[in-house]
């Protein structure tokens, strides 16, 4: 149903063209909408129109007019008994038609995406409803997972639908009080570059516009629409485990999660059991922080000594001291590939179990 206020503003916009007085009424004869405060309005009458088979009618000097939404009368429009009037009432009339059917078939929509992602719906009303509401079936679509803490205020959740407009098939919606979701319809052949690109442009706008935090993560592209919710699914677990194991980043994708996707879907207690085989007690946590930068940066420059030295500002002797006393402290020698990437693996065993307990006491 339409809002009053909506009704309201589309009568007073004709009426400042026209300068047709018009009053729209409810099934029960109470006035939603008035631009003169002038018409007088007899419920009984209304009562009585509507029961008549009749679309308009004329009326003790006014004219009544049907305002349907499919089959069942939803308003009434009454103006001033003359022609003039009734062609600007059957204009009316037309448009608010048009407002309803364009209010439902957005309320429809938002409950169908809403439903698809989280796989309520059967493969069978997924392509009746698609057809139904005019949402094409066979083409490529990316589900994007917005965590920015937004309100009425920031606007956050606005400025992403207007971005994203449902005219060129982009479907925006919030889901609770952090995440936002953006189900946006690709042209045939986009890379996933293109979608990388579209997330830094939200980042971008919401950090510009509204000054908050923001994380953006994707799914993979999908191209056809009974497959969205298994992007969704992706586009969830590439924020949890971002968050987890690659917090510096604004921007997460799914295909990209590499080894913190498979630790994030392993048991807890195989975890730890890893953790105890390779350290015992001395696990990597214990480590110092210069310690950890050294690790970090090593491995980030592909175990080259002499570019890590660089890096770190630090004799080359220096570097070597430090990733002796590392192997003496842990057992591996990171200078080795599969020490390197034991170790590297082990850090984000226990990042991830280091979250877990963080989010236990929470």
């Amino acid at each position: 149903m339409l809002s009053a206020g909506v009704i309201q503003t589309s009568i007073e916009d004709l009426k400042s063209i026209t300068k047709v007085e018009l009053v729209v009424v409810n099934e029960s004869g109470s006035i939603v909408a008035d631009t003169s405060g002038k018409i007088q309005i007899e419920k009984g009458r209304i009562e009585e129109f509507i029961a008549s088979p009749a679309d308009s009618q004329a009326i003790g000097g006014h004219l009544y007019l049907k305002i349907y939404d499919e089959e069942e009368v939803e308003y009434v429009l009454v103006c001033e008994d003359s022609n003039e009037d009734y062609t600007i009432a059957k204009i009316a009339v037309s448009q608010l038609q048009n407002l309803i059917i364009a209010y439902k078939e957005r309320f429809d929509k938002n409950n169908f995406f809403q439903n698809l992602i989280l796989d309520n719906l059967l493969l069978v009303d997924i392509y009746n409803r698609a057809k139904k509401l005019h949402i094409d079936i066979e083409v490529p679509r990316v589900v994007c997972l917005v965590e920015t803490k937004y309100d009425k205020d920031n606007g956050a959740l606005e400025m992403l639908k207007s971005l994203f407009s449902p005219q060129t098939g982009d479907f925006v919606t919030a889901v609770d009080e952090r995440n936002i979701i953006i189900i946006k319809q690709l042209e045939s052949g986009s890379r996933s570059q293109c979608v990388e690109e579209i997330c830094r442009t939200i980042v971008d706008m919401i950090r510009a516009e509204a000054m908050i935090k923001v994380k953006v993560a994707y799914g993979n592209k999908v191209d056809e629409l009974k497959d969205v919710s298994k992007s969704y699914k992706e586009a969830k677990m590439a924020l949890e485990v971002g968050k987890i194991f690659y917090a510096d980043k604004d921007v997460i994708s799914y295909s990209t999660l590499g080894i913190g996707r498979l630790i994030y879907q392993l048991p807890v207690s195989l975890c730890k059991m890893f953790i105890k085989e390779i350290f015992g007690q001395e696990i990597p946590d214990n480590l110092d922080e210069e310690t950890l930068t050294t690790i970090n940066m090593f491995l980030e420059n592909n175990l080259n000594v002499s570019e890590t030295a660089r890096k770190l500002f630090v004799h080359r002797n220096t570097l070597l001291y430090r990733l002796e006393k590392l192997q003496k402290s842990t057992g591996l020698d990171i200078r080795i590939f599969d020490d390197a990437l034991t170790l590297k693996i082990a850090l984000m065993v226990v990042n991830y179990l280091k979250n877990l307990e963080s989010e236990e006491y929470s």
